[in-house]
């Protein structure tokens, strides 16, 4: 296997544990065991320490909207925001199934997925 394939390879079995929970409805992040930050997007060395001593927890599903944003050009108008989760980490989502009007920063979210191409991804709604 040439160098870059192999690069890749590791890089999806890396993730499975993350793809294997959200198909089951469930938000992976990673915990370094060395500094006791939570990171998202999930990879295995820790982006605060450079430690390779992370771990899987599992997000509970709330989250609180920091910021966000509203496309309204687009043929269906859709809301993306940051969400900042109880576990530390702030993520980049979609706020789904809510009047565009009524969102408002501060406000609690809760977790679910939606599938787009054949993969699994988290959005938040009004909670």
């Amino acid at each position: 296997m040439a160098d870059d394939e192999n690069a890749a390879f590791h890089a999806d079995t890396a993730l499975e544990p993350y793809w294997e929970a959200a198909r089951n409805g469930k938000l992976l992040l990673k915990k370094c065991a060395d500094c006791g930050q939570t990171h998202y997007y999930p990879r295995p060395i820790c982006p605060f320490c450079m430690s390779d001593k992370t771990q899987w927890i599992e997000a509970s599903g709330k989250g609180t909207i920091y910021t966000w944003s509203v496309e309204r050009r687009a043929p269906q108008p859709y809301a993306i925001a940051f969400v900042s989760l109880p576990e530390g980490p702030t993520i980049l989502t979609a706020i789904v199934d809510t009047d565009l009007d009524a969102i408002s920063i501060g406000q609690s979210v809760k977790l679910s997925f939606e599938t787009r191409g054949d993969q699994p991804v988290p959005v938040f709604s009004p909670d």
